[in-house]
């Protein structure tokens, strides 16, 4: 399975049981994917939806391969030893990439 379409699977869980997102401020998340490309996680109303390319101006943008960003989403990546070893780059407000990271452990 791609990667986007674990990430719309992941999509689909938030909207359908927005609990843990309805209360977040309006963010734009971008991951700029190694071969799959950038894609958007845009949190907007207590929903979520995914736009590929550049669309909006993100708050915080993550670089990294498909094998990685796959495993963020299963839970599996140590974001922290892959920002240490060059298999995460963030670049804007580091914050919001670790609340990335907290909300997506939430619908895993």
């Amino acid at each position: 399975m791609s990667v986007i379409l674990e990430l719309e699977k992941i999509t689909d869980k938030m909207n359908a049981n927005p609990a843990h997102i309805e209360n977040e401020k309006d963010r734009i998340f971008q991951v700029e994917l190694k071969e799959s490309g950038p894609v958007q996680i845009v949190l907007k109303e207590g929903k979520v939806h995914l736009e590929t390319g550049h669309t909006d101006k993100a708050e915080v943008k993550l670089k990294m391969n498909d094998q990685n960003f796959s495993s963020l989403l299963k839970g599996n990546l140590n974001t922290t030893v892959a920002f240490m070893t060059g298999g995460l780059k963030v670049e804007g407000n580091i914050g919001l990439a670790l609340k990335l990271q907290e909300i997506l452990k939430k619908y895993q």
